[in-house]
């Protein structure tokens, strides 16, 4: 008899008792990612009483498996587009309360006697909260259409990306033990090198390739392609010194920018599901209750550092960047938690072989205790914030922020020269470091890849001039723009409208940009030529010159540009948010979008029939129906199951609103749907029957009987499709369809 190998047997077991538990916290009402950990606790070493797998390094590698396609579904999720429209709340928000829950849990090892790289790993756990966690809490509660919950889902999202650039910077630290300011610069420089390199890169590519080739991508094909494009990027980003979720988190972000987002995310859930359960499962099985009982004081210590370091540090985070005073309360009350980025982290730390045994448990039973008191802490705000209003005057809170806000713009609105120059600047810095990180990156491949085989091929100096010409061909569409774009844009003609001194300054800044042109083409002569240095700066200057005035490369450029510009709005133009939604953001009105039901019970009503403007107080601004929108719906536009509707009111109406949307749906009675299956009988008609010499028409038959016929079979044994106005006649059998109570009647009728 063939022996099955330990990892299947492992794997039955653990989604065995995975399964169980899961399904009872599922009854109890609490996330499902305790469930996991618990599952992982009873079928770990740890644990006496249950049997233990055998194979603990394989479920190891699954478990690395899961966090890869978490970090890829985070990705698909975020969106670099959106972190720029959010605006500085969010952003100063995300930056405040990671910076203070940093700090806060590295007091907190201090306290402890902990080692720097202990404290600064349980730092770094300490400051993000739990995406999965809030999300569950907020739809308990109902608070998902709250204002204040879409503030705390936005800076969850920051917080999600700064904690994947809080990795690489730990990674980095952790492999040089020191902390350096040179060395931190150096890693920070080149992870945005990467960063901006694989998103260029990946957005001009990917959605460019999925467009053409759509026709032959089914689901099961964008399952495969998707997958394997995340897995390259884990293995990319290996090899060049990061971790695979950092790389899968970033192949997730580029897939997010093309129209095929939503339905990649629907293909890969499953799978995400899957190797993240047994990611969450590993986490369980390294909880040993030895170390709980020893540590049991730093664990109430870290509970309560992140409970009231979040609700203080949190509050006043995003009461700093500009919220209202019970806004700020609500949202950093629900941040009080840890999830899977700690425990990521913690694994991080582990696997590098710098952080203490004892982190990873302690850190998992701070997230399950943090996790269990999260929707009592929620609930706590709004009476702590009626208490802190008696406390503190009004004006204080509100105001202050609001008034400095105010005085800002109205600097800036006066000043519509400084204005001018700091979004010429803005342009002309953006586009020279995204057309510079190209150049480096085509000159680096080509030198390490083509170069060598160039030599080979043709010797050494002709190898040099092959390479160089291929180079230059390639880095002239990047050089041209540095120097030319933006030179004869609204802001640099409003600017040249002014006296000779703003001129001037433009001349410089246009000098410049020549100048760094001329040193992209001086670096690749100087590499592969051997004349002199003075001869490559005048070689340098004509070829640039000739650069700018080429038609062909000038077409080309613009060519490539308009294609990621494409590639990179395209997702946006069709998600797009209306224009006046986009003047409600920040108003007492909102605007958001419900999909109906299935089972609706308004399947096929006119609005005017459900009359939603005078019930609940709403106004439905559009229907979309597949490709179809329809703006400014009237009274006899109908509403059908799958339809998505866009819908202005406040916080009240848009909650009463989603409540009657879920109670009114048709509930289905299990025991009623297996009764009413349908059956196909041979009824015979004799002379005597009321169908004889009469047509379907004429009975009414589907109206009067509640069934079908289907054929008539002739007295020769053939079947024929029934025809609505042809008589039945005497000896004949008619096929007939319905439920069986119905064809019962029918019997004893006919």
């Amino acid at each position: 008899m063939e022996e099955l190998p330990h990892l299947i047997i492992d794997l039955a077991y653990i989604l065995i008792i995975a399964g169980a538990v899961t399904i009872i916290f599922k009854k109890l009402r609490q996330p499902l990612v305790l469930g996991y950990i618990v599952a992982g606790f009873l079928a770990g070493p740890h644990m006496p009483y249950t049997p233990s797998i055998t194979d603990s390094s394989s479920i190891g590698d699954w478990s690395q498996i899961g966090v890869i396609f978490l970090m890829f579904t985070l990705g698909l999720e975020f969106s670099f587009k959106r972190i720029i429209k959010m605006g500085l709340r969010p952003i100063i928000s995300a930056l405040l309360v990671m910076t203070c829950m940093i700090s806060v849990g590295s007091e907190v090892g201090w306290l402890f006697g902990w080692s720097d790289m202990d404290r600064l790993f349980l730092g770094g756990m300490l400051a993000m909260s739990s995406t999965t966690i809030i999300y569950k809490a907020f739809d308990d509660l109902g608070l998902r259409m709250q204002r204040f919950a879409s503030n705390v889902l936005s800076v969850l999202i920051l917080e999600d990306i700064l904690g994947i650039l809080l990795m690489v910077i730990l990674s980095a630290l952790a492999v040089s033990r020191k902390f350096e300011g040179v060395e931190l610069l150096n890693s920070m420089m080149k992870l945005g090198f990467f960063l901006l390199l694989w998103f260029l890169v990946g957005v001009f590519l990917i959605p460019l390739l999925l467009r053409r080739y759509k026709k032959y991508i089914n689901t099961e094909t964008l399952l495969v392609v998707s997958v394997g494009l995340c897995f390259m990027m884990a293995v990319i980003a290996t090899n060049v010194g990061y971790s695979p979720a950092f790389g899968a988190f970033m192949m997730g972000s580029i897939m997010a920018e093309t129209t095929e987002s939503e339905n990649i995310t629907k293909s890969i859930s499953s799978l995400k599901d899957f190797f993240g359960a047994i990611f969450f499962v590993s986490v369980g099985m390294l909880v040993d209750p030895n170390i709980l009982m020893e540590y049991w004081m730093p664990i109430i210590a870290i509970t309560f550092a992140v409970i009231l370091g979040q609700m203080i540090f949190g509050s006043f985070s995003f009461l700093i960047a500009g919220n209202n005073l019970k806004d700020s309360v609500k949202c950093g009350f629900s941040l009080v938690q840890i999830g899977e980025f700690a425990f990521i982290i913690a694994a991080l730390g582990e696997s590098l072989g710098v952080t203490s045994k004892f982190i990873y448990p302690v850190v998992v039973a701070v997230s399950i205790i943090t996790t269990f008191v999260t929707p009592y802490v929620i609930k706590f705000s709004d009476p702590f914030y009626n208490r802190l209003e008696r406390i503190i005057p009004k004006n204080i809170a509100d105001n202050r922020f609001s008034a400095l806000r105010r005085r800002r713009n109205e600097i800036i609105r006066k000043f519509t020269l400084g204005n001018a120059w700091k979004r010429f600047l803005r342009a002309v810095f953006i586009q020279t470091i995204v057309y510079l990180t190209l150049c480096t990156a085509i000159i680096g491949a080509s030198f390490a890849s083509l170069l060598p085989v160039s030599r080979q091929l043709c010797g050494h100096w002709y190898g040099n001039i092959v390479c160089g010409l291929i180079t230059l061909l390639l880095v002239s569409t990047c050089v041209r723009p540095i120097v030319v774009r933006k030179n004869n844009s609204d802001e640099a003609k409003y600017l040249h409208k002014f006296n000779k001194f703003h001129r001037f300054l433009l001349r410089i800044i246009i000098g410049i940009k020549f100048c760094i042109g001329c040193a992209v083409i001086y670096y690749i002569l100087n590499f592969l030529s051997p004349l002199w240095w003075f001869w490559h700066i005048v070689i340098s200057i004509l070829l640039m010159v000739g650069i700018i005035y080429n038609r062909r490369i000038k077409l080309l450029s613009i060519r490539i540009e308009r294609t990621f510009r494409k590639n990179l709005r395209s997702k946006e133009e069709n998600t797009r948010l209306p224009s006046y939604g986009r003047k409600l953001k920040g108003r007492d009105l909102q605007i958001s979008s419900f999909t109906i039901p299935q089972n609706t019970k308004w399947g096929g009503k006119t609005l005017s029939q459900l009359n939603f403007g005078r019930t609940e107080h709403i106004h439905i601004a559009a229907i979309r129906r597949g490709d179809q929108r329809i703006n400014i719906p009237g009274g006899n536009n109908r509403i059908y199951p799958g339809d998505i509707i866009e819908i202005v009111s406040d916080e009240d109406g848009l909650r009463a609103f989603q409540t009657k949307m879920m109670n009114s749906v048709f509930l289905v009675d299990e025991t009623n749907t297996l009764q009413n299956k349908l059956t196909i009988i041979k009824v015979g008609i004799s002379n005597s029957s009321p169908l004889c010499g009469k047509t379907l028409v004429d009975i009414d038959f589907r109206r009067q009987y509640n069934c079908m016929v289907v054929g008539i079979e002739d007295d020769k044994g053939n079947l024929q499709v029934t025809q609505a106005q042809r008589k039945f006649q005497a000896g004949e059998l008619i096929w007939v369809v319905g439920e069986e109570a119905d064809l019962a009647m029918l019997r004893m009728g006919v």
